[in-house]
């Protein structure tokens, strides 16, 4: 049996017994009641409405925002971020909100609340066409739910690991807070190749649609392939490595733009 299924097998076992027991299963001790509330995490996790989603971003946007250095509105940086962002106020209905945080890294994220964040170091590194076009990219993620996705995936993760937590060879804590654990479980999210090509399209069209230069969003690209073996390589990897096939997709962006330009 895989330590997953031997897991879930014992959740199952464990809802019939007492809250207050510990069971020894060869040289495993169990804490039933970390491994009953895991469950309900679980079974949770599979049902999330969209309400159960939008509060979850909420608080994990609340957490990010604690636990990183978000630029005050009066920096220049947030300045900047707001000339840019000028023109785009919602999707969906869902109203947008956006931020810099005040770090070196090339990145940017959307959540499913609308929180948009950008790292300083994506705007030291791209101009406002390009920063455009990225974020673009990120609201298109929010418009075609992959965010919501992504929520409830990281959620079944942080909620599997408290499970797998439940077990071992003595009883310990699990980790501080589920914020953190879906803070983990979110860095290491990715999207898919098909998801990523419909936020490009999204992005594409979005400059389009605002005046923005159409090879905006293919700069963008390109600047994050030339940026992952230069320097600031370590900066972009998060980026780079939850956004992949830069490369080919900066390729198809360009021929987009050709094909307006003609």
């Amino acid at each position: 049996m895989s330590n997953s299924k031997f897991i879930i097998a014992c959740i199952c076992m464990l809802m019939f017994l007492p809250v207050s027991a510990q069971v020894k299963l060869g040289n495993k001790k169990i804490n039933a009641t970390k491994a009953i509330n895991s469950a309900t995490d679980l079974t949770k996790a599979i049902t999330l409405s969209d309400n159960d989603v939008a509060e979850l971003s909420r608080e994990y946007m609340k957490w990010m925002d604690a636990n990183n250095p978000l630029a005050p509105a009066e920096s220049q940086l947030a300045k900047r971020l707001d000339t840019i962002t000028s023109g785009l106020a919602s999707v969906n209905n869902l109203k947008l909100n956006f931020g810099v945080y005040e770090v070196i890294d090339v990145n940017a994220f959307a959540c499913g609340d609308g929180s948009i964040r950008v790292c300083a170091g994506l705007m030291e590194v791209m101009t406002n066409d390009e920063i455009f076009a990225v974020i673009s990219h990120e609201i298109g993620h929010v418009a075609n739910t992959d965010t919501k996705d992504a929520m409830k995936k990281a959620y079944m993760t942080s909620a599997a690991a408290n499970a797998a937590g439940a077990v071992s060879n003595t009883v310990s804590k699990l980790n501080d807070s589920q914020l953190g654990n879906l803070a983990k479980a979110l860095s290491a999210a990715s999207f898919s190749r098909k998801q990523e090509n419909e936020a490009d399209d999204f992005a594409f069209e979005s400059c389009v649609k605002n005046g923005v230069d159409p090879y905006a969003m293919s700069n963008a690209l390109s600047r994050l392939v030339e940026l992952s073996s230069g320097e600031k390589s370590s900066a972009i990897q998060q980026m780079f490595s939850s956004h992949p096939d830069s490369e080919s997709r900066s390729k198809r962006m360009k021929d987009k733009a050709d094909a307006v330009k003609k």
